[in-house]
């Protein structure tokens, strides 16, 4: 199975060396010297990592070939990609890879069904699971712990425990209808 891990960004310096926006939990595993990588575009590869170093927080690596910083900056925007045994598992047992996720049934911790995990998008902060419902609309849910209860591999499917308004807008429409919410005229 091949996974995303990193996207090549700018050139940095004039001996062949560009940042990367890491996109894996593992770059000491995935981004090591020697590790040999996919692309997409695929004409830009397959790349075999020379050096990595961080520098000012940045990740930046040198491939074999690319000797300048014109050579470095045609590979930006490109994506590097790893090949992994899908039945590798992430070492922290609370981590999973994307494509485990991905088709994972959506439950509440009640047992409504929600939807099928269709997307995993990863924000800055958190990452999103992007879950299609039954009628096709489409509910986004924070991977945290205090609204994803479990994930239970063996039964394919996600507990949440999502807070009012999440997953449903029916409970705000509630809440208002019964005189608890606030209302434009409770505005000063």
């Amino acid at each position: 199975m091949q996974l995303v891990v990193a996207r090549i960004g700018r050139a940095h310096g004039i001996k062949g060396e560009v940042t990367v926006e890491v996109r894996t939990d593992e770059p000491e595993l995935r981004l090591a010297p020697g590790a040999v990588l996919a692309t997409e575009p695929a004409s830009a590869g397959p790349l075999t990592i020379e050096t990595g170093r961080v520098h000012s927080g940045r990740l930046l690596l040198r491939f074999e070939g690319v000797r300048d910083r014109n050579a470095a900056e045609a590979l930006r925007n490109t994506l590097l990609i790893a090949e992994v045994d899908p039945e590798e598992r992430p070492e922290d047992e609370d981590e999973y890879y994307d494509h485990q996720l991905i088709d994972l049934d959506v439950v509440t911790a009640d047992g409504e069904q929600v939807g099928r995990i269709t997307e995993i998008s990863h924000l800055p902060t958190q990452d999103l699971f992007v879950v299609e419902r039954p009628d096709g609309s489409e509910v986004f849910v924070p991977f945290v712990e205090e609204i994803v209860a479990e994930i239970d591999l063996v039964e394919q499917r996600a507990v949440i425990t999502p807070p009012p308004g999440l997953i449903d807008d029916r409970a705000v429409r509630d809440e208002a209808a019964d005189g608890h919410g606030a209302s434009p005229r409770d505005e000063v």
